[in-house]
C-alpha cells in the first residue's frame, strides 16, 4: 500500500441530477390504505350511500314541511303523491318524515352501539391477551357465559327492571354482550403482536403494561378494529329493527325502523308503501356498511382478499 501514489487518484464531484429518481414516493399506511380503497369502485359507491342516508336522517324530516308526528285525519292512508312523497300512514303522518326521523334513531343506536362495543371489547380483549395464562383463561370464560345468554332475555328482563324502553336502555341491553365478539378478535390478534421484537424490547426496558397496551397493542391493532366496525353497525341496526319489530324496541313518541315495519306489516296488503319505505332503508344501510366492511378489509390488510 506503501508503493501506491496518491496522484493515482483524483475526486470526483457528484451531480445532484444524476441521481436515480425514486419511483414511487414513500407514504404511509393510511395513505396507501386509502389509496386502494379509491380503487374499489362498490366500496365508494357505499361511502356515498351510507353518508347519503347519514345526512338525510339529519335533514330530511324538515324537507318537505310535515313533522313526522302531526296526525292529519284527513289524508290517512294516501299512497305517495307530489306532496307525501312516501304516502301518509294510518294516522295520516307523513312517512317522509317518519322514515327520516326513525332512520336517526336506528343510527345512532347501530353508531354508538358499535363504538361503546369496540371500546369495551378492545381494553378486555387487549388485557386478556397481554396477561395471558390464567387471567386470560378467566377472562375469556366470562366472555363465553355473557356469549351463551340470549339477548332477547337480557332485553326483557332489563326492559322489566328499568320499566323503560329508551334508547338509553337499549343501548345497554345491545351493547351488555355485545362487546364479547369484539374481545375475541382483538385478543386473537393482539396474541400474534404480543411475539413482536418491539413489543419484548418494551417489556425489557420496563415500560408499564399498560403503556404497552395504549402505544403498541392497540394502535396495531386499529385496522381490524375499524373493519369490525363497519360490520358490527348493520348488526345493531338489524338488532335494534328486530326488537322494535317484536314491540321491545323505542315506544312512542319515538320511533324507528323496526317500529314503523312493525306498524305497516299489519296493513301491508292494502297499503304496502307504508313497509316498503322503511325496510328498503334498512336493506340499503345494512347493504353499504358490509360492502364498505369489505373494502376497507381488502384496504388495510390486502392479504385478506380472496
Amino acid at each position: 500500500m506503501e508503493g501506491i501514489s496518491k496522484d493515482k487518484f483524483k475526486k470526483i464531484g457528484i451531480d445532484p441530477s444524476s441521481n436515480e429518481a425514486m419511483a414511487r414516493p414513500r407514504v404511509g399506511y393510511w395513505q396507501d390504505a386509502w389509496r386502494r380503497l379509491k380503487t374499489n369502485k362498490v366500496a365508494m359507491l357505499a361511502i356515498v350511500i351510507t353518508l347519503t342516508i347519514c345526512i338525510m336522517t339529519v335533514i330530511g324530516p324538515h324537507i318537505n314541511g310535515f313533522k313526522y308526528e302531526e296526525i292529519d285525519s284527513s289524508k290517512i292512508n294516501l299512497k305517495p303523491n307530489s306532496e307525501h312523497w312516501f304516502g301518509t300512514d294510518e294516522l295520516g303522518r307523513d312517512v317522509f318524515s317518519r322514515v327520516w326521523q326513525a332512520g336517526r334513531t336506528s343510527m345512532i343506536i347501530g353508531i354508538v352501539g358499535a363504538f361503546i362495543s369496540t371500546i369495551v371489547g378492545s381494553i378486555y380483549g387487549a388485557f386478556a391477551a397481554y396477561f395471558g395464562g390464567k387471567v386470560d383463561n378467566i377472562m375469556m370464560r366470562i366472555v363465553e357465559v355473557l356469549t351463551s345468554i340470549p339477548y332477547l332475555i337480557i332485553v326483557i328482563i332489563i326492559s322489566i327492571v328499568t320499566e323503560s324502553r329508551d334508547i338509553g336502555t337499549l343501548l345497554l341491553t345491545l351493547t351488555l354482550t355485545g362487546w364479547c365478539g369484539m374481545a375475541r378478535l382483538v385478543r386473537g390478534q393482539m396474541l400474534q403482536i404480543k411475539q413482536q421484537e418491539y413489543i419484548m424490547a418494551a417489556e425489557a426496558l420496563g415500560v408499564s403494561p399498560w403503556k404497552i397496551i395504549k402505544k403498541h397493542l392497540i394502535p396495531n391493532s386499529l385496522g381490524i378494529v375499524i373493519v369490525s366496525i363497519t360490520f358490527d353497525i348493520p348488526g345493531y341496526i338489524f338488532a335494534e329493527s328486530f326488537l322494535s319489530y317484536l314491540g321491545l324496541g323505542p315506544q312512542p313518541p319515538a320511533t324507528s325502523w323496526g317500529a314503523l315495519a312493525s306498524a305497516a306489516q299489519q296493513n301491508f296488503i292494502f297499503y304496502p308503501h307504508q313497509l316498503f319505505f322503511p325496510a328498503l332503508m334498512i336493506a340499503l344501510t345494512m347493504l353499504s356498511f358490509t360492502l364498505l366492511g369489505d373494502g376497507l378489509r381488502d384496504a388495510l390488510d390486502p392479504k385478506l382478499r380472496q
